[in-house]
């Protein structure tokens, strides 16, 4: 704030959206444990493990971090954009 006119100069600190080197770094250290822990605390399953046993263990959670990582509008195949469904049964003897 040189010159005493306030407001931030141009071109200062990281672009919009650009991730620091910490949260970075968090993140990966994050993800690295789940794939280590898995769903048996020995790496069984790897990632996928880790939250399928987090669905189980804690549903409230896992549904927020499901409603996070989905899409926040979902396009239909259908004519004008319609999400179509097909639901199929199948008898068994």
């Amino acid at each position: 704030m040189a010159g005493g006119r306030g407001g931030a100069r141009k071109g200062a600190g990281r672009p919009v959206g650009a991730n620091g080197k910490i949260n970075k770094m968090i993140r990966e250290a994050v993800l690295e444990a789940a794939e280590n822990v898995g769903s048996d605390g020995n790496g069984k399953g790897g990632m996928v493990g880790y939250l399928q046993q987090r669905a189980q263990d804690q549903p409230q959670a896992f549904m927020g971090l499901l409603g996070r990582a989905m899409p926040m509008q979902v396009q239909g195949e259908g004519e004008n954009g319609e999400l179509i469904v097909k639901v199929t049964r199948e008898i068994v003897k």
